[in-house]
């Protein structure tokens, strides 16, 4: 087995709470189907020709454009204005740090590990993530997909946080709560583990890892 040298890790939903749970309080709030969020991103890619999350994830639209665009085609889905402007807001006060992971992140960190951090995110948002977690404190390398370009699944956003973090593939262990995400660093040649949850997932990094569950 493949001596595991560097920790990757997401950081929403994984160190965080779920963030299904922030859009289902929201749908709730507003009285927005999570159906007509969906249908209404489907129309705002048929009208600019682009995914609006993934254009916005790779810093190439701004998160008010983002939203106006949201906030129109919902408007024409159901027949009301829904105040997407309240969104970031609204979804970031949902979110609690998941102090319980991010504490065995700090002891791999201890242990000598190299430590990255590679997120999908909105350029806007960065001060509000960082706030929550002493990111510098824990990763050496933070790649946000909004600074660079690009964002998971694509291979070369994982290709430049190996290069980054100087380890090779097959010696790195990435965490990420989206399947996808999970499948595309395999096919890299990264151990992964898929959070589902907290305890599965300490469990699955500290098998991986070759340390006692209590580490």
């Amino acid at each position: 087995m493949t001596e595991i040298r560097a920790i990757v890790s997401d950081f929403g939903g994984v160190l965080t709470s779920p963030l299904i749970g922030s859009f289902a309080r929201i749908s709730e709030d507003w009285d927005l189907p999570l159906e007509a969020l969906g249908r209404a991103m489907q129309t705002v890619t048929e009208r600019s020709g682009a995914h609006p999350l993934f254009e916005l994830e790779c810093g190439r639209i701004t998160e008010a454009a983002f939203l106006e665009g949201l906030a129109d085609a919902l408007r024409d889905e159901l027949g009301r204005d829904v105040p997407m402007h309240e969104f970031p807001d609204r979804f970031w006060a949902q979110l609690e740090t998941n102090h319980e992971l991010l504490e065995v992140l700090v002891a791999l960190r201890d242990a000598d590990y190299r430590m990255a951090l590679l997120t999908n995110n909105v350029r806007e948002w960065e001060p509000r993530w960082r706030s929550m977690i002493p990111v510098d404190e824990i990763f050496e390398v933070v790649v946000d997909s909004a600074f660079v370009g690009m964002r998971k699944p694509d291979p070369r956003i994982y290709e430049l946080t190996i290069e980054q973090i100087g380890v090779p593939a097959e010696q790195c262990l990435f965490i990420d709560d989206m399947d996808v995400n999970i499948t595309a660093a395999r096919e890299l040649g990264m151990a992964a583990v898929h959070f589902r949850e907290t305890p599965q997932a300490i469990a699955e990094i500290h098998a991986l890892l070759g340390r006692p569950a209590a580490a």
